[in-house]
């Protein structure tokens, strides 16, 4: 069985790391990685979804952060505050640098970033082949307005600096709308026996990646059943600020209207936690067979039997 999943960063990954548990070693899964959380940072090219996914599944992630290195230490971090060099909001670790300099480095001689995130995995060997939505730059940025005034500021700074304590509104992937799928991308949906949407973010993750010209087609267009899981569960998200940026493109922040949002043209299937088993009749009113299972991450089986549901509602849909 030939599965794609398109996927962000920690909830892509945790939920990666059980569809591998769920399936057999003759199975071939294919990742699309967010790229629009990307940032240059000390002049240095970091991927944090593509890392996060790499991390997680060679066993190198720093598990109760969700992202970043294990047994890290934060030496150069420190010593760049000494010569006043920031930012300071943004954390990299000293094995982390390791990775985003290799990146770098081989950029800057002329390798694309796929080549270089296939040549990052030889060493991590995720069991998947990992491919980023696009070789071009692109980056998700969001509009806020605060005491500076209306402005808009890299993701990284909403998030990560700013805890998106302010309104989001509106998402904007900068670059997206010029960008090409990276080598591969549309092959693999095209080929696919099963597409998946994990739960990961729907506007900033797989949004970001729908946005590249030609995959949001390809995915509509493909023979294999597209099955999604929600990430919204009794209203809320599980981790992270899906709520304001679901906010900021019109969109409320439960499962039944994160469905309706990527809509039956889109996907075939989803996923809802048993606490949201009333939208089931809605989300199948609107042509998505729906079906609601425990969502929980809480550990790799429980995440693999999230995979193994969604993979039988695919075979139903096929069906």
């Amino acid at each position: 069985m030939r599965i794609v999943a398109l996927a962000g960063g920690i909830g892509g990954a945790r939920f990666l790391r059980g569809l591998l548990a769920a399936v057999g070693p003759q199975d071939e899964i294919t990742v699309i990685g967010n790229t629009g959380d990307d940032i240059h940072l000390y002049g240095l090219k970091v991927c944090p979804d593509l890392d996060t996914v790499m991390y997680t599944l060679g066993g190198g992630i720093h598990e109760e952060q969700g992202w970043g290195r294990t047994d890290e230490t934060w030496s150069i971090k420190a010593e760049m505050k000494e010569y006043g060099v920031g930012p300071e909001w943004f954390g990299l670790g000293d094995r982390d640098f390791a990775t985003h300099l290799v990146r770098s480095q081989m950029l800057t001689a002329g390798y694309s970033l796929s080549q270089v995130t296939e040549a990052l995995c030889v060493r991590w060997k995720p069991g998947v082949r990992l491919l980023p939505m696009s070789d071009d730059r692109v980056e998700t940025h969001v509009r806020i307005t605060d005491e500076q005034g209306t402005r808009a500021v890299h993701f990284q700074e909403y998030w990560v600096r700013l805890h998106a304590a302010v309104d989001a509104e509106a998402i904007i992937p900068v670059g997206a709308d010029t960008a090409k799928p990276a080598p591969g991308v549309l092959e693999a949906l095209a080929e696919a026996d099963v597409i998946l949407f994990p739960p990961s973010n729907p506007v900033v993750s797989i949004g970001t990646i729908l946005a590249v010209p030609g995959i949001r087609d390809a995915v509509a267009a493909a023979p294999a059943p597209v099955v999604g899981l929600s990430p919204i569960i009794g209203g809320a998200p599980v981790r992270g600020m899906a709520d304001k940026v679901l906010a900021a493109v019109g969109v409320e922040a439960t499962a039944e209207a994160v469905a309706l949002n990527y809509g039956a043209g889109l996907i075939d299937g989803w996923l809802v936690d048993t606490a949201d088993e009333q939208a089931v009749p809605a989300v199948e009113a609107a042509g998505i067979a729906c079906r609601a299972v425990p969502l929980l991450m809480t550990d790799v089986e429980a995440t693999a039997e999230m995979a193994r549901a969604a993979l039988a509602l695919a075979e139903q849909v096929r069906t």
